[in-house]
């Protein structure tokens, strides 16, 4: 797939990053970072670009307040929103950012009715639904990172539990970005072996446990601001399956119609990524207990939908 420009937009410190690595890859012959306040952008913008010499990079970066810059940009990911503080959930972002997401949605509609668009802003699953109403783009081209993030977590908890490598970790974690995530412990394995095999059920469950509050925890670290390299890094490796067409089998937010036995809604599923954007969705076998999970998972980020429809 060739891609002339990839627009990230929010300049905050996801879409910086995101921008960052997008460029270092060069995944793009551009890459816009589009933002409403002025100077933010342009800055950042600028500091990227002056670090291409360095990096070895060719990807040129520019910092804009206009989507007329970011015209007929071949994929958008959306950082835009507010991030959470401590003791706050994602669900608190909700009608907040909701309205920027619709905004940024009619923008991009506007000046890009062919993009891609991966969805960060949180909180991510009810974002993605609002992103794919408001462009009326099918589900192959709007869909969320989610699912990336958190079975990184959940990877790196077992590097640290195990003290081994994190490259011969393989994990999947499901379900809504959130509390009600679904890590399947099943699916979890170190060069092939069961996690199973490795560890105590209740090593496994408060593994599992952190992986939910994973989040949360840099959030109370951090104070102000939430987590950014992880996600940012997250979605640059999904620009990267679609850019080069790589069929990664990842989890992601899509929207679901009739998978798993459900419908009209955003969950964190195993996805076929490559050229043209969402290329398959893939169902595995689940235990009744993941499959409980999973189901309640899907009825909390249903609920917030209904909520933000209520608003």
């Amino acid at each position: 797939m060739s891609v002339n420009r990839i627009t990230v937009v929010g300049a905050g410190h996801v879409g910086e990053h995101c921008a960052q690595g997008i460029a270092a890859k060069e995944l793009a012959g551009e890459v816009v970072l589009l933002d409403v306040l002025e100077g933010i952008p342009e800055g950042k913008g600028l500091d990227q670009w002056e670090s291409a010499p360095i990096e070895g990079f060719d990807t040129r970066v520019v910092g804009t307040n206009s989507y007329d810059d970011a015209a007929g940009s071949d994929i958008f990911v959306v950082t835009a929103g507010i991030a959470r503080k401590p003791g706050m959930s994602r669900d608190d972002l909700l009608k907040t950012n909701a309205g920027i997401v619709e905004s940024v949605s009619k923008e991009i509609k506007r000046i890009a009715p062919d993009a891609i668009v991966i969805v960060v802003s949180n909180p991510l699953d009810v974002m993605a639904y609002v992103a794919l109403k408001t462009t009326g783009f099918p589900r192959e081209r709007v869909f969320g990172m989610a699912g990336i993030l958190d079975t990184a977590r959940y990877r790196s908890f077992i590097a640290l539990e195990l003290d081994v490598s994190i490259k011969d970790i393989q994990a999947l974690v499901l379900g809504g970005h959130g509390d009600t995530m679904v890590p399947l412990s099943s699916y979890a394995s170190v060069s092939g072996i069961p996690l199973t095999q490795l560890l105590a059920k209740e090593r496994i469950d408060a593994l599992v446990e952190r992986t939910r509050k994973g989040g949360a925890e840099i959030v109370g670290y951090l104070k102000s601001g939430s987590a950014y390299y992880a996600p940012a890094a997250a979605a640059t490796q999904m620009c990267e399956a679609v850019v080069k067409n790589q069929r990664r089998i990842l989890p992601c937010a899509a929207y679901l119609q009739g998978e798993y036995g459900m419908k009209d809604v955003f969950l964190g599923v195993p996805c076929q990524l490559g050229e043209g954007g969402l290329q398959k969705i893939f169902e595995v076998d689940l235990s009744d207990e993941e499959k409980a999970a999973l189901t309640k998972s899907a009825e909390h980020v249903r609920s917030t939908i209904q909520a933000l429809e209520a608003l």
